[in-house]
């Protein structure tokens, strides 16, 4: 089978702060070059799009030999931190910008969702704007009207659908342009982060029309977005960028899992908590320590469900006296969702601790979370203002299933929950 979307070698160079090369010369001598048939003056400068870096070049690569091909009901997702060129290469799959090296073959219609007020024309009504789409897409008024009334129940907006989307709400913008985009039939459909704007409930409709969309009716999706969950109900494939290159390709979990361990490397505990420079904070009180230990007082490794733990934190003290100290934990899952936090000043504070090591503990009973990794920030607060917030994970702690509910039932583990809980049962 011939692919629908097939990428070779695309690039896509950027001048920091400027608009073209930035300067009247620079301009020229590239035009000179190309009239000449020769390469472009410029490719060979710029640097890696590294945005924790200070570039040393007026130029950066946005995207870097990016290479694919997509079949027929194909679901690509494309994963990567803020920054990573995913934006930017949905618009040149878009044709909204042109890549700076390399080519794009696309078969068949495209629909994208970037950016909320790509598409539409802010002076024309919904109404005006699906029938303008409609033949952006090359439908004829007849198909379009066919399929008017499912775009307008599906979007939720039939009371302002005659008036112009200027007056939209970003969230009634993103439901317009998004049922228009499912419902008018391309053969691709192009969908960026855009669907956070919308409430839960969209999301969860948007995402299902998507499945429908592509395994269904066989069409091809390429989606954007920060929710893994969503990402491996979703796609079959995944591409992971990395400042602007493509670091994996293949199928979406391993895709997935790549985007994950390379985020825990980014963000991985530091070898040494005390000596990490990776923090903000006045540093009159800092953390020098964390780990785990049992009801026994033992260092542990992992945690089972429905054991009680201890969270150990040594703190360091920088100063002859600290007061008022606050300290604060929380845990996230592995796709970056928070799960919960904890401040010691929601129960007390610690006061008067001289200069030197302190340890602080803290008790959770029943621990209630369910199998899997949990990631360990931290945060302290002293007379008020922060004291040290770290950057990199105090800890990662390794959750096994225990008998939480006392009965040797592991509950419903294929069901994705995050915490577990109990009820009190009668009849």
């Amino acid at each position: 089978m011939k692919p629908v979307i097939k990428v070779e070698n695309i690039s896509k160079q950027y001048r920091l702060g400027e608009v073209g090369t930035g300067s009247i010369k620079d301009d020229f001598k590239r035009f000179r070059y190309r009239l000449m048939g020769k390469e472009d003056p410029f490719i060979k400068l710029g640097e890696a799009n590294d945005r924790s870096k200070k570039s040393s070049s007026d130029y950066v690569w946005a995207l870097r030999d990016i290479n694919f091909e997509l079949e027929q009901g194909d679901v690509l997702g494309i994963i990567g931190k803020n920054g990573a060129g995913k934006s930017t290469l949905l618009k040149i799959l878009s044709r909204t910008t042109g890549p700076t090296t390399g080519s794009m073959k696309v078969k068949g219609r495209m629909a994208s969702l970037l950016e909320v007020g790509t598409g539409f024309h802010p002076e024309l009504s919904g109404r005006d704007n699906i029938f303008l789409n409609g033949a952006i897409l090359g439908m004829r008024k007849k198909e379009t009207m066919k399929k008017f009334d499912e775009i307008v129940h599906f979007s939720g907006v039939e009371g302002y659908i005659d008036t112009p989307v200027k007056r939209y709400s970003s969230g009634m913008y993103v439901r317009l342009a998004f049922a228009v985009a499912a419902h008018l039939e391309p053969e691709i459909m192009v969908v960026d982060e855009v669907l956070a704007v919308g409430d839960a409930e969209f999301q969860k409709k948007a995402l299902a029309k998507m499945k429908q969309v592509a395994f269904s009716e066989g069409r091809t999706v390429i989606f954007v977005s920060h929710n893994m969950p969503a990402m491996r109900n979703l796609c079959n494939k995944g591409i992971l960028l990395k400042n602007g290159n493509i670091s994996f390709i293949g199928d979406i979990e391993k895709t997935v899992s790549a985007y994950l361990v390379s985020d825990q490397q980014s963000t991985q505990v530091a070898e040494s908590i005390e000596l990490s420079m990776n923090r903000t904070g006045s540093g009159s009180v800092t953390f020098a320590d964390f780990y785990i230990e049992n009801i026994y007082g033992e260092r542990a490794d992992r945690i089972v469900t429905g054991e009680d733990i201890v969270l150990v934190f040594k703190l360091k003290i920088n100063q002859p006296n600290a007061d008022e100290i606050d300290l604060g934990f929380s845990f996230e899952d592995e796709d970056d969702v928070p799960l919960g936090n904890l401040y010691s000043s929601f129960q007390d504070k610690f006061y008067n601790l001289k200069e030197g090591y302190h340890i602080v503990k803290c008790r959770l009973n029943h621990f209630p979370f369910a199998p899997g990794k949990i990631f360990v920030r931290g945060r302290i607060i002293s007379n008020g203002e922060e004291s040290d917030y770290l950057k990199d994970l105090l800890g990662i702690l390794e959750v096994e299933m225990g008998d939480y509910y006392g009965t040797g039932s592991s509950g419903q583990r294929d069901w994705g929950a995050k915490c577990l809980f109990k009820g009190e049962w009668s009849q």
